[in-house]
């Protein structure tokens, strides 16, 4: 059982078993809805990155465990630089290759990606917002996640062509 990974025009030998995997699909969402969504995303955790090396002095600052190992034992700037990437690379990867491998009925894709977004806007924007302005603002742990996924939820509502034609569609 042997996979063959292939340039995206054909090129390449298939396995055994016919599968073959294109390196685009890993690396470059198929959609514009898809790529929306992770720039989104992508700009919470760096509004989170930022804020943290702008205002972390000390390692025991850093609420997140995983992070502050990181921080402790390499530096806070290519600690947390490091913890960021290994921490988001993996949901990057994920995105890309979904938008390129699940295909879904216009009406089914408009309801699955806002439950995307939903679970996007809590688990994921919510707490890097959260986690930047724990920095600067002393609100309630669950009043900042929240606004956080308001916002990430209202981003996202604005932005994503689907959820702008959704009239079209009924």
């Amino acid at each position: 059982m042997m996979l063959t990974v292939y340039d995206c025009e054909g090129k390449g030998v298939q396995n055994k078993l016919g599968l073959s995997i294109c390196l685009k699909s890993f690396l470059l969402p198929k959609s514009n809805d898809w790529l929306k969504r992770i720039i989104l995303i992508l700009s919470f955790v760096a509004f989170d990155y930022s804020s943290t090396l702008f205002f972390c002095h000390s390692p025991c600052e850093e609420a997140n465990p995983y992070a502050r190992i990181f921080m402790e034992n390499l530096g806070i700037p290519v600690g947390l630089t490091l913890f960021v990437l290994v921490a988001n690379i993996p949901v990057y990867a994920l995105l890309s290759l979904n938008s390129n491998v699940i295909r879904l009925p216009p009406k089914i894709a408009l309801y699955t990606g806002t439950c995307v977004d939903f679970a996007f806007a809590w688990f994921i924007a919510g707490l890097h917002f959260h986690g930047g302005t724990s920095w600067f603002w002393q609100a309630p742990d669950a009043v900042r996640q929240t606004v956080g996924a308001f916002l990430y939820l209202l981003l996202a509502f604005l932005t994503i062509k689907s959820y702008r034609h959704v009239h079209i569609m009924n």
